[in-house]
């Protein structure tokens, strides 16, 4: 409780043997810098720094599993394997993860590809003078992607190409948060944020009652200009765009969101996919398949499945929603 003059204090105290007084718990938030980004975790029912730090940990431990740049960790070991090693056992992690990227590496015809590897690791797009790759080695790197090289059965994994890597960077921060929130519920914790770098889970709503507001980012704006505000509770908010990791090069723009089939940045309208979901695992895995989709076969993706909703901005400046998506916005048109 807070400090204040005596007579409230009395009056609290006076009411507490009533009718019980209770402390207003302020949020308290912890950053870290995790996953290539900013992690923060916010807690509006818990003023519990143990559970803030240990929920950090368990993002920094799926770092350590997912990351295809951590030595040491299962991707990387995955994608080092020895030649003649075709199949790998995997944890329990590993395997949920995979199933979920291949399923959406199956349902989009490979426009979102689990094993984009070859090529993402060609394109750096957070060097200080970023380059466009040579022509040849991206279309060497092309004829090693495909998801269909991978058969995974139970916690094997078997390749059918010595060629074939596997990148998680559209995928693994999903399934991160939902384990950081399951972290979170079983220690009691009913109203927070768990914000990956722009990747937002919500646990529950606010100890009020009201829901969270989620701000949708203005598309090459400062990330505190926002184009609408969702109301969101226990539900996650992901979302993919061509402003995010970008270079411009002889007045072309060159993002992060490569398509499989010739190496190169989708080019096809869109600017931003974002994707409101229970389970952040599949918005963001669905933020980049849509995307790589394009606006009409995304929405139509999106529409086709339940308790998923999309918003779709394009080059023009045009807002799209999918069925139901509006019902979210904070002041509906």
């Amino acid at each position: 409780m807070k400090k204040g003059k005596t007579a409230v204090l009395a009056v609290c105290l006076a009411v507490s043997l009533l009718a019980g007084c209770q402390r207003k718990i302020e949020p308290v938030s912890k950053s870290g810098f995790l996953l290539n980004t900013f992690v923060t975790v916010t807690l509006y029912d818990k003023d519990d720094p143990k559970i803030l730090n240990e929920c950090l940990d368990i993002c920094r431990s799926y770092e350590n599993v997912f990351s295809k740049t951590i030595e040491g960790s299962e991707v990387y070991k995955i994608n080092h394997r020895p030649a003649q090693e075709s199949s790998v056992k995997l944890s329990p992690d590993m395997a949920a993860l995979l199933s979920k990227g291949l399923y959406y590496s199956k349902i989009s015809g490979g426009d979102f590809d689990i094993t984009v590897e070859p090529l993402s690791s060609l394109w750096d797009f957070t060097a200080p003078k970023p380059v466009v790759p040579p022509s040849d080695e991206i279309s060497a790197a092309v004829k090693k992607v495909g998801y269909q090289n991978l058969k995974l059965d139970d916690d094997t994994l078997t390749f059918l190409s010595p060629d074939t890597s596997i990148d998680f960077g559209a995928i693994a921060k999903g399934y991160i948060a939902d384990r950081m929130k399951d972290y979170l519920l079983e220690h009691g914790v009913r109203s927070a944020v768990i914000n990956l770098g722009g990747n937002v889970l919500c646990v529950g709503k606010k100890p009020d009652g009201s829901p969270f507001k989620i701000g949708l980012q203005k598309p090459y704006a400062d990330r505190n200009e926002t184009i609408e505000t969702l109301n969101i509770e226990d539900m996650s908010v992901v979302s993919s765009g061509v402003y995010e990791r970008h270079f411009v090069k002889d007045g072309v723009n060159y993002h992060h969101i490569l398509n499989p089939r010739d190496g190169y940045p989708y080019e096809n309208g869109l600017v931003s996919v974002t994707i409101l979901s229970k389970l952040s695992v599949d918005g963001d895995a669905l933020s980049t398949t849509c995307f790589s989709m394009g606006l009409e076969q995304g929405m139509e993706l999106l529409n086709s499945m339940d308790d998923v909703y999309g918003v779709f901005i394009t080059a023009d400046g045009s807002v799209h929603y999918t069925e139901g998506a509006k019902d979210f916005l904070v002041t509906s048109p």
